[in-house]
């Protein structure tokens, strides 16, 4: 694996599709950049139209000639995901790379329009409901590449099975954190199923280090607590790398040659907060492939969405 990755060791992605979740702000928006810099075809899923337009713009004004169009979507409402799987595989003949990016962090207790706990239902279920509905054009585009982005906060997650949405007891951080050590169960049994089938399409995950986006600030801001804002601004300072430095890891997850189904990419530096990509190790937990079938078959009972081509 080279030492000290940047977005100019990104291949030339002339003639490939992509779609990012998220792509209108912080990680997302600079995997969209540097991804239509180098040629692909980019698809920027946003929850609002609007800002999804004011990215798209922003993008532009510096690559007049991206290929960069804005799809909806809202990961907290199954029927919008349905929709926007519909769209995609009614226009689109191929789908190189789907990087599911989008997501909330640490917020008051919600509900997605399906009453799924909001962080489970956008950052998994959301996300796990649209790889299933776009699979067979992901699968139909050889060598074609799904990355799940986690965090290094699911070192403190523990899937709650028994109350998965926290509905007896919830806590913010402990939601998120459950959340992204989703993402990466999901990962592993996923890339399990592609390999049973023998298909070219891989799944992998990354996670972007200590990143300064707007992430951070979004539960400050809902709860109305000063104090949480001027400490996540003062750790920001202190160990944030940033947004574009970021979004690095999946970017090599999703591009690098030498990326393998299943792997794991975080930066190198102390802790995993912040540097270039490489492959990295998830805790234990995120490895247990029972947890991971169960994980699939309430995902599947919760959204609907059956992955009928990947069935055992």
């Amino acid at each position: 694996m080279p030492t000290n990755w940047t977005s100019a060791d990104i291949p030339d992605q002339t003639g490939r599709t992509v779609l990012v979740t998220g792509g209108n702000s912080g990680l997302g928006f600079h995997t969209c950049r540097l991804l239509a810099a180098k040629g692909a075809r980019v698809l920027l899923a946003s929850r609002s139209a609007q800002r999804g337009d004011q990215a798209r713009s922003e993008i532009m004004l510096g690559l007049p000639e991206a290929q960069l169009e804005v799809t909806a979507l809202d990961l907290a409402d199954l029927d919008s995901i349905r929709h926007c799987a519909e769209n995609l595989n009614s226009n689109l003949d191929r789908l190189d790379i789907l990087v599911n990016n989008a997501g909330v962090m640490a917020i008051p207790q919600q509900e997605t329009a399906q009453g799924f706990e909001r962080q489970i239902g956008v950052n998994h279920l959301g996300h796990f409901a649209l790889t299933g509905a776009i699979l067979p054009l992901l699968v139909a585009t050889p060598a074609s590449r799904i990355v799940n982005v986690s965090s290094m906060v699911h070192r403190n997650g523990r899937m709650n099975f028994s109350d998965l949405h926290s509905r007896q007891k919830y806590s913010r951080f402990g939601a998120y954190a459950q959340s992204k050590l989703a993402n990466l169960l999901f990962t592993l049994e996923l890339q399990r199923r592609l390999e049973k089938m023998c298909a070219t399409t891989i799944c992998t995950s990354a996670h972007p280090g200590w990143a300064a986006t707007r992430l951070q600030y979004a539960a400050p801001s809902e709860t109305g607590s000063r104090l949480e804002l001027v400490v996540m601004r003062t750790l920001n300072a202190i160990f944030a790398q940033s947004a574009e430095q970021g979004a690095l890891p999946q970017l090599y997850a999703a591009t690098s040659p030498v990326v393998m189904g299943g792997d794991y990419i975080g930066p190198d530096g102390w802790m995993e907060m912040r540097g270039h990509p490489q492959k990295v190790t998830a805790k234990e937990h995120a490895y247990d492939a029972e947890a991971a079938q169960k994980l699939w078959r309430i995902s599947v009972e919760s959204t609907g969405e059956e992955f009928k081509q990947l069935q055992d």
